[in-house]
């Protein structure tokens, strides 16, 4: 008898094959060096992880927009000071469990509690009181109206978990999301396999894995030798995008984002506490042509520092031409008049950094502004550079107006990367989020842009359109990353 035959013959008759199992392998870059957390609202939370195995109640449509996700509808009173959500029934965690409005409960007042480092407090501590039913209802009581709570709530890190998940350590991983932990490995390769339970259904993939890969190019090889599947959420940059158009290999979707980076000039530096400083520092950027140098045609939009992306509507259009005589005047009058010496510190973490600095470099200096630039290796960037010294990269997800506002330039958010301290801008977001009106709302939301541009000391010349390559039998939704729909991505 032939074995060999015989084996096939039996596995064909119990429906499987021996085809090998559709697992997407996707690079990861590695931010936090081997510290990565499983926890969704850790400060050093493990990104690409913590969006497959968790879910929120509310989640990014195609255009931006708040759509139902583990919540099925929700409403407010007439004051917008409470919301009720109806939470969608039986759906169920990766151990079997039912998702209940207490496990809703838990999540969030973990997020609230104040003696947590947890950095998405700072968008969604305007929640005061969250209390849940027995027919399957979330209510949020807030300390002021907000018109856009189910906005607030997209925030990537606000994923359900189930109760007693600081308690018990097997719960760390536990979600409602469309793939399950089976090996967790920071600073190797993370494993999931596809939750058959998934209440939108089993997941395409039959798994995924997370690579470490820290340095950029490093990921771009891996692409082109067929050791990854795509090329991550931060996709390839111009340069790199050139070496797979037209290669039959591979295809690739550009998805104009709210993505952005960028070089912070910390306000609480000596140098740099003078608001004159900052403005003349922002000035002398030609965006245009830094956008082309980086990207070539297409590759990015103008931002003016402003880093609410253009999709978003609440954006304030502006205009931001180089202006290095202003650039001088300011520098004269904040008592520079024979220029300014500044450490600006990169890495190769992204592609982007190093290749943007010495632009930046070589603008700078036209209006008599020296560039020292410092390279540190990947793997030490966001631990001992980021928010360390006082000019350094960055690095930024699309978020809602609010949030990107609060998150990062909110007096006392955590990741306040550039110690932006005003308590006029703080105002304003309050009183946006207050008004009932929408377009007294947007009004007051363009105003604190304004003071941002204004007075920030971070440089955002760009908004990123997102090079997503994939390996030609890789399909991923060609939507912003986080309204990917993951159960959805297929590889055949």
């Amino acid at each position: 008898m032939n074995w060999k035959h015989s084996l096939a013959g039996l596995l064909l008759i119990s429906g499987t094959t021996l085809a090998q199992a559709e697992t997407l392998k996707t690079p990861y870059w590695l931010e936090y060096n081997g510290k990565e957390s499983l926890d969704p609202i850790s400060t050093t939370r493990y990104y690409d992880a913590v969006q497959v195995l968790y879910n929120r109640l509310v989640r990014q449509g195609e255009q931006g927009e708040p759509v139902a996700s583990l919540a099925s509808g929700w409403s407010a009173n007439d004051s917008a000071d409470q919301w009720t959500f109806t939470l969608r029934p039986n759906v169920k965690f990766h151990n079997g469990n039912i998702m209940t409005a207490e496990d809703v409960v838990y999540s969030f007042n973990r997020i609230l509690d104040p003696q947590r480092d947890a950095p998405a407090r700072a968008a969604l501590s305007i929640i005061k009181q969250v209390t849940g039913t027995e027919d399957g209802k979330v209510i949020f009581t807030l300390n002021q109206a907000h018109a856009d709570l189910p906005i607030l709530l997209m925030d990537y890190r606000a994923k359900i978990v189930p109760v007693g998940f600081d308690e018990d350590p097997a719960l760390m991983g536990v979600g409602t999301g469309p793939f399950k932990l089976t090996k967790f490995q920071p600073k190797g390769t993370t494993s999931f396999d596809a939750f058959a339970d998934y209440w939108e259904g089993k997941p395409r993939l039959d798994g995924m894995e997370l690579i470490a890969i820290a340095d950029e190019n490093a990921r771009t090889q891996a692409l082109l030798a067929g050791q990854v599947d795509w090329a991550g959420w931060n996709g390839v940059n111009g340069q790199q995008l050139r070496m797979f158009e037209g290669n039959k290999h591979f295809h690739y979707d550009a998805i104009p984002t709210g993505d952005w980076r960028g070089i912070v000039f910390r306000n609480d530096d000596p140098a740099l506490q003078d608001p004159r400083v900052r403005k003349a520092l922002r000035l002398v950027v030609d965006r245009q042509e830094m956008i082309q140098l980086l990207f070539g045609k297409g590759g990015a939009t103008v931002a003016c520092d402003n880093p609410v992306w253009a999709g978003d509507q609440y954006r304030l259009e502006q205009t931001c031409e180089q202006d290095i005589d202003g650039a001088r005047a300011l520098l004269n009058e904040a008592g520079y008049p024979n220029g300014l010496t500044l450490d600006l510190y990169t890495s190769t973490v992204d592609g982007y950094f190093r290749p943007m600095s010495e632009i930046y470099q070589r603008q700078a200096a036209q209006a008599g502004i020296t560039i020292n630039i410092h390279t540190v290796p990947a793997s030490d960037y966001w631990n001992t550079i980021w928010m360390k010294k006082p000019a350094f990269n960055t690095a930024w997800g699309q978020r809602p107006a609010d949030q990107v506002l609060s998150e990062i330039f909110g007096s006392t958010a955590p990741w306040n990367e550039s110690g932006f301290n005003n308590p006029a801008f703080d105002q304003l977001l309050t009183q946006a989020r207050q008004e009932l009106d929408k377009d007294k709302r947007a009004r007051l939301y363009q105003e604190a842009q304004t003071m941002l541009t204004e007075q920030s000391g971070t440089l955002i010349p760009f908004h990123l359109n997102n090079n997503r390559v994939m390996r030609a039998n890789v399909s991923i939704p060609a939507v912003e990353h986080f309204a990917i729909r993951w159960h959805l991505v297929d590889k055949s």
